[in-house]
């Protein structure tokens, strides 16, 4: 049976077990839940259309202009982006928050930033941004160990103290209600300056914006991304979900 096709542990859609459960017990159970929070009703969130269509950029200078920074970051331009050209100042102010929130001014590299990113996103449950995550930490040097062991971070040597800390946060700050406690502020106060603590933090709000954002939007997700998902995601149960027309 398919992880979509298992029978759900609770009655409630897309609610996830971490909101019972206080996430200083997280260390305790996580390795059996990696597999649990893809274990949904088949998927029954499917769009027959994207709630609003994404514009044409073939013509319009100011839009190729914003696709040519996305070519080096995903290889694509996200069609998310295209239908926030609806309103083009949202577009505008979403990519400089973008570009603000990805530049490195400390130890926080840019491969972190997309795990930071992919956490995020799967406790929230868009799969579209998981994708483009896990594909962007491939891009910008991700070790392969990380990428297939993201979900055994606590435990798994690939990963650092520092890097379980951000991790950690990630989970905690993404769940409704939030998580983060005295105990995940004061290991990351251990390990990440102010500054740090920061940008860190800067990733998790900018990918809650867009998990809602693409989550609600259904948009559709594209090849590469679902691609890269697949080879490094689809081992723990992910699927296109309602990203696919």
């Amino acid at each position: 049976m398919s992880p979509d096709c298992q029978p759900p542990i609770f009655t409630f859609p897309r609610l996830h077990l971490f909101t019972f459960f206080h996430l200083s017990t997280f260390p305790l159970f996580h390795l059996s839940f990696k597999s649990v929070l893809y274990r949904r009703k088949k998927q029954p969130f499917k769009m027959k259309q994207p709630l609003v269509a994404p514009l044409d950029h073939s013509g319009d200078a100011k839009l190729r202009e914003m696709a040519d920074f996305y070519q080096e970051t995903l290889g694509f331009t996200p069609t998310s982006l295209f239908t926030m050209m609806h309103r083009p100042r949202i577009a505008n102010a979403f990519l400089e928050m973008n570009q603000a929130v990805m530049e490195n001014q400390g130890r926080v590299t840019s491969a972190l930033k997309r795990l930071i990113a992919y956490l995020s996103s799967r406790t929230t449950g868009c799969r579209y941004c998981e994708a483009h995550a896990i594909r962007a930490a491939e891009r910008y040097g991700a070790a392969d160990e990380q990428l297939d062991n993201i979900w055994e971070y606590r435990t798994h040597p690939a990963f650092s103290d520092a890097e379980r800390a951000a991790l950690d946060l990630a989970i905690a700050a993404s769940q409704v209600p939030n998580a983060v406690d005295d105990a995940i502020a004061e290991n990351m106060r251990r390990h990440w300056t102010a500054g740090e603590v920061v940008e860190i933090m800067g990733v998790i709000a900018l990918f809650g914006y867009l998990n809602r954002w693409n989550d609600s939007m259904g948009t559709q997700l594209e090849e590469p991304a679902a691609e890269s998902a697949a080879e490094f995601l689809g081992k723990h149960g992910w699927n296109r979900g309602k990203h696919t027309y």
